[in-house]
């Protein structure tokens, strides 16, 4: 199971803290109705996902065709989206924590200067804690996750043309969860939560790990739970990244439980590893 991101509210929080599938049971009377009804809405969602794909392949080709620029018809092979190379990054960036929620982690993200006259780099790092504040109004069992998301572009960022997307970074052993935001259209209209998918990534302890994701991998996530349809990212209209953790679940054989945690990171990439 992966973890959780994001709730409904501004930080990722969920009680069993798990990205799993999870299937509400019926709450009418009538059985078949409800899966009747759950049934059509996931054919719905797959139909939905299916000609917006298509939509949006030939919308993207026909302004392609229009621009006649090379660097539109063949994207570079790689694209930087983020370099945490100087402070002035920090801005682009928001962190939370369950803290939020009456929990007690905690997490920072800062810049740490070089001594060899090369460029800085981000460290996001903190403490995981499974423990819960007293008489917390939030209705939370246990906690023990942080993250750091990026702020909503001015826009969009276009990765169609890319396949996998790669991150530069020293950790410690833990598992961290890498998410996409795309723009709303898989949820309820009306809604105004991003659309997010989600993948893991083991950061090994030591040594610069370059973590190549394909797309493919992300798995579309709705409240902490993996939404269960056949649905499709949709690469043009990519509005946010965030890293988090969890000091439980993961990998088998990463670090877990709670504690102290720290990764280091120098930029985030698109890449076209597929000719």
């Amino acid at each position: 199971t992966i973890e959780p991101l994001l709730p409904s509210f501004p930080a990722p929080a969920t009680t069993n803290h798990s990205i799993a599938r999870h299937r509400q049971p019926p709450t009418i009377s009538d059985p078949d109705h409800s899966i009747r009804r759950r049934r059509n809405t996931r054919e719905t969602i797959e139909k939905m996902s299916r000609f917006r794909g298509l939509w949006q392949a030939s919308v993207n080709a026909t302004k392609k065709a229009l621009t006649w620029k090379l660097e539109d018809l063949v994207p570079p092979s790689e694209r930087y989206i983020f370099k945490f190379d100087s402070k002035q990054e920090l801005k682009r960036w928001h962190l939370y924590s369950d803290s939020e929620f009456g929990g007690l982690s905690s997490a920072s993200l800062q810049i740490e200067e070089s001594t060899n006259g090369s460029s800085g780099t981000g460290v996001f790092s903190g403490n995981l804690s499974l423990d819960v504040t007293e008489g917390t109004k939030w209705n939370i069992s246990r906690s023990g996750f942080c993250g750091m998301r990026s702020k909503k572009f001015d826009g969009f960022i276009d990765l169609d043309g890319y396949d996998t997307l790669a991150l530069k970074l020293k950790g410690d052993g833990r598992c961290y969860i890498s998410t996409i935001y795309t723009e709303n259209w898989v949820n309820s209209p009306g809604q105004q939560e991003d659309n997010s998918w989600q993948a893991f990534v083991f950061v090994p302890k030591g040594n610069w790990y370059i973590a190549k994701i394909p797309l493919v991998r992300y798995l579309p996530t709705w409240r902490g739970n993996v939404i269960d349809a056949e649905l499709e990212m949709n690469p043009c209209r990519v509005v946010g990244m965030s890293l988090s953790l969890n000091a439980e679940g993961g990998l088998p054989g990463a670090v877990t439980g709670p504690g102290d945690f720290r990764v280091d990171i120098e930029w985030i990439k698109a890449l076209r590893t597929l000719n």
